[in-house]
């Protein structure tokens, strides 16, 4: 963790350190809206048993019940140590089921359980609870202008990922 992460891991850093760069990068202000939106989704989903680790897994399993671990962890955008330990306290908490595939027996499916089902009645209202806040007081244009450029951007950087990963691979350009 850098200086800078272990000075604003609080609401208290958070805003001190908007006094003190109060023209920071973007991508600073970015990184602490995500931190502040984990907080208080994490405060709302903990009385549920529920780490904001393991929410990506249930929302992704939610909508698509039954994948293998690698793809699960593929679409959460983890490594597959980290989905590998997010899943086996899903397990013990009986949210999810894992099995190996009979076609090929080192992929695991992995599903969600009746129980881990019943979970997003109660967790997908404390998540839309965290977005209200949020944008409290934002007329729905200013929401859904802030979502285009926002998803302007992710594209941007995408596109630029695409294009370096493309150059690294085709090595030097010769004359």
């Amino acid at each position: 963790m850098s200086k800078r992460d272990a000075s604003t891991a609080t609401p208290e850093g958070l805003r001190k350190w908007r006094e003190a760069v109060p023209n920071d990068r973007l991508a600073h202000v970015v990184k602490d809206l995500v931190r502040t939106m984990q907080r208080g989704l994490q405060a709302r989903l903990a009385p549920h048993s529920v780490a904001i680790g393991q929410w990506t897994f249930l929302r992704i399993l939610w909508e698509r019940d039954g994948i293998t671990q690698r793809e699960l962890s593929d679409l959460a955008g983890v490594s597959e140590p980290t989905t590998y330990s997010a899943l086996l306290s899903m397990e013990k908490k009986g949210y999810i089921s894992r099995r190996k595939l009979p076609s090929n027996l080192r992929n695991i499916s992995v599903s969600i359980t009746p129980k881990g089902r019943a979970l997003k009645a109660k967790l997908v209202p404390l998540a839309e609870d965290v977005n209200a806040v949020m944008m409290a007081g934002m007329s729905s244009e200013e929401v859904a202008q802030f979502r285009q450029t926002l998803l302007r951007m992710i594209d941007k950087l995408e596109r630029d990922e695409v294009l370096r990963s493309t150059a690294e691979t085709a090595g030097p350009l010769s004359d």
